[in-house]
């Protein structure tokens, strides 16, 4: 069996073990995984920009925002089916990262990372600042018809669990093509690179902007889900909290690898839900444990396993 034929097989397990776990855990470990497989979309569309291309990105949540209220906006003003609210969640974190892309990728290195933190920090303000139709800080609650698609409702536990699933499906085998493509290989090129790249003829500003492109756009798609299946959207969303979030699960799990996203993402999420049971100072000991998986796993849980022996993990 191939590398690549390996990679598939261990995706696939994945995915069956994930849809399993419906019918084996509690319902309240079911819930989790609802919103860690939506948050792993998100986190997912963040390693195609930083683990892939090396472009660190400070200002995910614009993106993320972006499509939670293209979408959450379309229905509860617009009055849009859910659907079509859908793909201009999309549509409008498709042109938040076109806009950004042109303007952030002027700068390099440090300077990009803080062009785009500024950016989500002036999206932010935006929220807040037409905090009429926002809500601003208190958010506002979607109503069960407005999370219904094709006549099923999503608000319930056992369809918001499966439509998670498909959504992170599609996303993960998705990407797991991409980065085995011509284009992916580019990009990872870019990553390793430039110079040399740009010295075997490639656009390096263009994979560049691709990969914004592609990982806004991911984001923004995570970003209409969970206010689909979780109806909930406010300005929290949108804070550097949020931008500072995918950062940490893609380190966490391993950045340019395609299964780190779910790792670090699940990894998080229960170390701070079993912490935050022992003590009220939770954050101290995820803290703690943030800090000794950096010294003694720098590459992440899933790329610290392939640089010990497996090589072939994706």
């Amino acid at each position: 069996m191939t590398d690549i034929q390996k990679s598939y097989v261990l995706h696939i397990a994945i995915i069956a073990a994930l849809a399993a776990s419906f019918f084996v855990l509690p319902d309240y470990h079911v819930g989790v995984l609802a919103r860690v497989m939506v948050l792993a979309v998100y986190a997912i569309g963040y390693n195609m920009l930083f683990g892939y291309t090396g472009l660190l990105s400070l200002g995910h949540a614009l993106f993320f925002s972006a499509g939670m209220y293209g979408f959450a906006l379309a229905v509860n003003h617009g009055g849009l089916p859910t659907g079509l609210a859908l793909l201009l969640g999309a549509l409008a974190a498709f042109l938040t990262s076109l806009i950004i892309g042109f303007l952030a990728l002027r700068t390099k290195e440090v300077a990009f990372m803080i062009v785009t933190l500024m950016f989500a920090q002036a999206g932010y303000l935006t929220v807040l600042y037409f905090g009429a139709v926002t809500r601003g800080d208190e958010g506002f609650v979607l109503s069960t018809a407005q999370r219904t698609l094709a006549g099923i409702d999503l608000s319930g536990e056992a369809t918001r669990f499966w439509a998670a699933l498909i959504l992170f499906s599609l996303c993960l085998l998705g990407t797991a093509a991409l980065v085995k493509s011509r284009l992916g290989r580019a990009m990872i090129a870019v990553r390793e690179n430039e110079e040399r790249a740009r010295m075997l003829g490639y656009d390096t500003h263009r994979l560049k902007l691709i990969a914004i492109l592609v990982s806004g756009t991911l984001s923004g798609i995570g970003g209409a889900a969970y206010a689909l299946l979780f109806g909930y959207v406010g300005a929290t969303f949108a804070t550097v909290q949020y931008s500072i979030f995918p950062l940490l699960w893609v380190l966490l799990g391993g950045a340019g690898t395609t299964i780190g996203p779910l790792i670090g993402v699940l990894f998080m999420f229960y170390l701070i839900d079993l912490s935050s049971s022992v003590t009220d100072a939770y954050m101290l000991i995820a803290g703690l444990a943030l800090v000794l998986l950096c010294l003694f796993a720098p590459q992440g849980l899933v790329g610290e396993i392939r640089r010990r022996g497996l090589k072939w993990l994706p």
